[in-house]
């Protein structure tokens, strides 16, 4: 019941790996840098916890409530609201969001203006649907420990994030991480 958890936290590993392209570039050459983030972030990472979400969600385990047309409607309210902020996210970072390099530049436009990760968000959004959906234990345990890795993974890229964009630091300074201000500052 508990094998889902061998590629989720796999993956989640091979992700974090994947937030030192500054480290990698400096120590292997940029080309050889970007080429180790884009493997552990692309081929090891995603994917393999993809795979552990997926055998969290198809596990058969007793459901910890009885889904009712509400929690439907607020999972899959929550799941596909997710989807907003990860591809209006990804459609301004292009090939950055999986190919990162040392020459890149801040992108503070569009949704990077209210929150500075917004893909993170979408994917938080649907850790929290998912289990309204499907509401076993594996999968309440995957997207527990989903949240986790995302608070790591965003850590870790901001780390890396000033080390190569020096502007990082005052954009931190200015714009949330995951959820966007009610109010301005």
């Amino acid at each position: 019941m508990y094998l889902f958890l061998i590629p989720l936290l796999i993956g989640f590993a091979f992700n974090w790996a994947s937030a030192f392209t500054d480290f990698y570039s400096r120590r292997f050459g940029e080309r050889s840098g970007r080429l180790i983030s884009f493997i552990t972030r692309n081929i090891l990472g995603i994917p393999v916890w993809v795979i552990g979400l997926v055998l969290a969600f198809r596990g058969s385990a007793p459901s910890l409530f009885i889904p009712s047309p509400v929690t439907d409607i607020l999972g899959w309210l929550l799941v596909v609201t997710g989807t907003v902020p990860m591809f209006w996210g990804l459609a301004f970072l292009g090939r950055r969001s999986f190919r990162p390099t040392r020459q890149d530049t801040l992108v503070s436009a569009g949704i990077y203006k209210y929150i500075r990760h917004p893909i993170y968000t979408g994917v938080l959004l649907e850790f929290v649907g998912g289990p309204l959906l499907h509401p076993m234990i594996p999968a309440v345990i995957a997207c527990a420990l989903g949240w986790g890795y995302i608070y790591v993974q965003a850590r870790l890229e901001e780390f890396d994030l000033i080390r190569r964009i020096p502007s990082y630091r005052q954009y931190m300074d200015r714009v949330p991480r995951f959820f966007p201000r009610l109010r301005k500052k």
